[in-house]
């Protein structure tokens, strides 16, 4: 175990806390296997009744994983960004798949890795303090982490494709209403209702809220302006618009990885129509261990993560430069041997 994941059981519940808070928790390979090797001791033991993922400070739940590693294992042979992302997607599936309900209390910023951990629990407890975010697209990164499964079920009609390729953030009540949080409580709450929940008391959710408010006044919007199978389709239609709101999205649009948007609208259309999370975060890895060796994932993290200029050279610089072919080849299967696979 590392000092980084806490674990601990009291009253029946198994208890895991994020304790990495200097980077807002964010997830490394070895974060991640603690936290199955915590899962899988607790689902065979009967005391074990249900568990809690909740994170230590108050600056954020999880902001995502080790992006510099990343970066620098793609560079070179990617042996290590690998060994991660298959440890992380293993994490993903069995929270997903787990036989005892699961909560997460996703108090403060939930991006990336915090997203896959997160949303697999059956309960998901947001504050004021929430916010989501899949930001990737600005990095030359895809939503991973199930995100491809995730993101095209949200209630909302291409709220998902939204939030893919913007990389918009929802805060507060808006998770509840957008299907990312199941409940909400005022962070003054929190610490009562987490001390119910820790003695079993699982009524205590009986008194939160569970509905939140409207999302935002151009919820109608997204199907005619997202709802397209190309990302030069979804252009057209925002610049066609013409209105405040969808300009302002094309101008957000127009500073992401053109691969990466290509590449995640790929994603979630496909996702959408697969039978089981498990091809899901298949098809995820193969694109994972691929496009970390890429120029525009090279070229985000320096520009976001090492420089901090936040002026990517992406190349293809527009979105023509961005074949269909390019794009199959990042969803080609793996070979035999070294695809991913689920725990159970």
């Amino acid at each position: 175990m590392t000092d980084e994941i806490l674990t601990h059981v009291e009253h029946g519940v198994g208890r895991i806390t994020l304790n990495r808070p200097k980077a807002l928790h964010a997830l490394n390979r070895g974060m991640c296997e603690a936290m199955l090797a915590a899962l899988l001791a607790w689902r065979e033991d009967d005391r074990v009744r249900s568990v809690i993922i909740d994170h230590a400070g108050e600056r954020g739940f999880c902001a995502g994983g080790d992006i510099r590693m990343l970066a620098e294992s793609g560079a070179t042979d990617g042996v290590d960004a690998r060994a991660f992302f298959y440890a992380e997607y293993r994490l993903n599936h069995l929270l997903f798949e787990y036989p005892k309900p699961v909560t997460a209390i996703i108090d403060g910023i939930v991006m990336g890795g915090g997203v896959g951990i997160s949303l697999p629990a059956k309960v998901r407890i947001a504050t004021e303090r929430t916010t989501f975010a899949m930001p990737e697209t600005g990095i030359g990164l895809f939503p991973d982490v199930g995100g491809g499964w995730f993101l095209p079920r949200l209630p909302e009609p291409e709220l998902g494709t939204w939030l893919a390729l913007t990389g918009a953030r929802l805060k507060g009540r808006d998770t509840v209403s957008a299907g990312i949080a199941t409940h909400y409580v005022e962070s003054a709450d929190l610490p009562g209702v987490k001390a119910a929940l820790l003695r079993g008391d699982a009524s205590v959710l009986d008194g939160l809220a569970t509905e939140g408010a409207t999302i935002m006044p151009e919820l109608g919007a997204l199907v005619p302006l997202f709802g397209h199978d190309t990302v030069e389709a979804i252009f057209a239609a925002l610049e066609a618009d013409g209105r405040d709101w969808p300009m302002a999205q094309l101008a957000i649009l127009r500073t992401r990885s053109p691969q990466s948007m290509k590449v995640s609208l790929r994603q979630l259309r496909t996702g959408a129509s697969l039978p089981s999370f498990a091809d899901n975060m298949a098809m995820e890895y193969a694109l994972a261990g691929r496009i970390v060796a890429t120029h525009d994932f090279q070229e985000g993290v320096r520009a976001v993560i090492v420089d901090k200029d936040n002026a990517p050279r992406w190349s293809p610089a527009e979105l023509t430069g961005v074949t269909d072919e390019q794009v199959e080849g990042f969803f080609a299967p793996l070979p035999p041997g070294e695809e991913w696979t689920p725990v159970f």
